[in-house]
């Protein structure tokens, strides 16, 4: 039977060598818990022909923890739909979702063994690839990063280039993601930045002010705070690629068992198909785990997913949800090199596996 945990439960049955060791390598790759080796298992001349994993054989169910990196929200809905319906079962899983939070560093709990798959974020990836950390982005639930940039209205901002100049709310994390590609790109100066806690009070106080949220949900609070309807720029649609919401697990379990790790990726895709078909068994769960999350957010998320197609565009439409590319990679690799956060020399190709994704659509709605 699969079961929610809370976030931060006591971390038993772990290396303490490995979970000091990869904690204190995650703190130097700029690990995103809030919003946010070797070479990688072989891969396929056409991964699109590797067929879909098959339940266990024997009929009994593997247990499997799954970490996510924020607190239970309509954006983890696919996770908690393959829980409540009964999908991770059917592909022989016992599915465990561990909710995040502002204190948890998955990195550490990947490595240390506290789970065995996290929702990871492209750009950590990869520079968890320059620390030296043995872990793989096997899928990608969002095509694209609902990372937003907020403004008032009537100020003059119309397009993101007229934020410039502008004091702009921005938490650490960004320092590491999109900040940089800002600068580089927009022209966006050090001297804009001001700490982000999470609280729109700051910005709502300055009309001139801009803020960092999440497609999905910093709209809809300033909506009912402030009684005002935001300039929202996605900066996906500004030219910031990477994926989101991944999913993240260690090589060695790439290499040992990878017909477990394709079964956890088939049913959580599956999960998202189902969740935007029908979403009111994952929306209980969420709401168990998170009793603070309402109706009206979480319909407010999964509309705003669906129209500004996060999880189902570009090459997810033909080879479903989850799909990845090299292309995609390399090219948020070199934009951000580019902009400094990378070191142009570091093999990203490290960070990721297209084995247990691409196998079109009908793969996953059969």
């Amino acid at each position: 039977m699969s079961r929610l945990r809370y976030p931060y439960p006591g971390i038993y049955g772990i290396s303490r060598r490995k979970f000091i060791q990869y904690g204190a390598m995650a703190v130097g790759t700029g690990v995103i818990a809030s919003c946010t080796g070797n070479q990688p298992a072989a891969e396929s001349e056409d991964s699109t022909a590797s067929p879909a994993a098959s339940p266990s054989p024997s009929g009994e169910l593997t247990a499997v923890t799954y970490g996510t990196n924020w607190f239970a929200q309509a954006e983890h809905g696919g996770f908690y739909q393959a829980v409540a319906t009964g999908i991770y079962e059917e592909h022989g899983l016992d599915v465990t979702i561990q909710m995040g939070g502002p204190q948890v560093n998955g990195t550490q709990l990947l490595m240390g063994g506290a789970v065995d798959f996290f929702m990871g974020y492209t750009a950590d990836a990869i520079k968890a690839i320059e620390e030296g950390i043995p872990k793989v982005t096997v899928a990608a639930m969002f095509q694209k990063d609902p990372q937003i940039l907020i403004a008032h209205p009537d100020t003059g901002v119309e397009s993101l280039e007229d934020l410039k100049g502008k004091p702009i709310f921005v938490s650490a994390a960004a320092n590491t993601t999109y900040w940089p590609f800002l600068v580089a790109q927009y022209g966006f100066t050090e001297d804009q930045k001001r700490t982000y806690n999470f609280n729109p009070g700051p910005f709502l106080a300055d009309k001139q002010s801009a803020q960092q949220g999440y497609l999905s949900s910093e709209p809809l609070a300033i909506e009912k705070e402030g009684g005002f309807t935001p300039v929202v720029f996605l900066l996906a649609d500004y030219g910031y690629n990477p994926y989101s919401t991944t999913i993240e697990t260690r090589r060695e379990l790439v290499e040992s068992d990878p017909d477990l790790v394709q079964r956890f990726v088939d049913a959580s895709i599956k999960g998202w198909y189902s969740y935007f078909d029908d979403p009111a068994p994952g929306n209980e769960l969420i709401k168990e785990a998170n009793p603070e999350m309402t109706d009206e957010q979480i319909a407010y998320g999964i509309e705003k997913m669906q129209e500004y197609g996060i999880a189902i565009s570009g090459e997810a439409e033909t080879q479903g949800i989850g799909a990845m590319t090299d292309e995609r990679w390399q090219a948020f690799f070199d934009t951000m090199a580019e902009a400094g956060v990378f070191d142009p020399n570091t093999d990203y190709t490290q960070a990721y596996t297209l084995d247990f994704v691409n196998k079109g659509v009908e793969a996953y709605q059969a």
